[in-house]
């Protein structure tokens, strides 16, 4: 089941053929998973994933990710999980470097799944 917005946006939104999905955290109940970056990760694909089909749309239909980091020392245990939990997909993707998440969070992941529309 997909998350509610922790705030005033949509977590996800179809513009045309576009879906974009807000940047997504690790987090389950409002509240940030615990196991550090791997597990984070692991939550937001899944958090990912389940606004995506809310619009009947799959990790597959992603072309681009956003994925933010508070400390990019930890860019290969977020990458380990990151392809993990894209099981095969390999949109483009940008990673950048962030002084602080909402919540406390150590990763979220922004996409844009092209799914056009019938």
């Amino acid at each position: 089941m997909a998350q509610p917005a922790a705030g005033p946006y949509t977590p996800v939104v179809r513009a045309g053929d576009w879906i974009i999905v807000s940047g997504q955290l690790g987090i389950v109940d409002g509240k940030i998973v615990e196991g550090g970056v791997k597990a984070q990760t692991a939550q937001a694909v899944e958090n990912l994933k389940a606004q995506l089909a809310t619009m009947d749309a799959t990790l597959a239909d992603i072309a681009k990710t956003l994925c933010f980091l508070t400390d990019m020392g930890t860019f290969a245990e977020f990458n380990e999980a990151y392809v993990a939990g894209f099981d095969g997909a390999r949109p483009a993707r940008s990673t950048i470097g962030v002084a602080a998440l909402p919540f406390g969070g150590n990763v979220e992941i922004e996409a844009w799944a092209h799914k056009p529309l019938r």
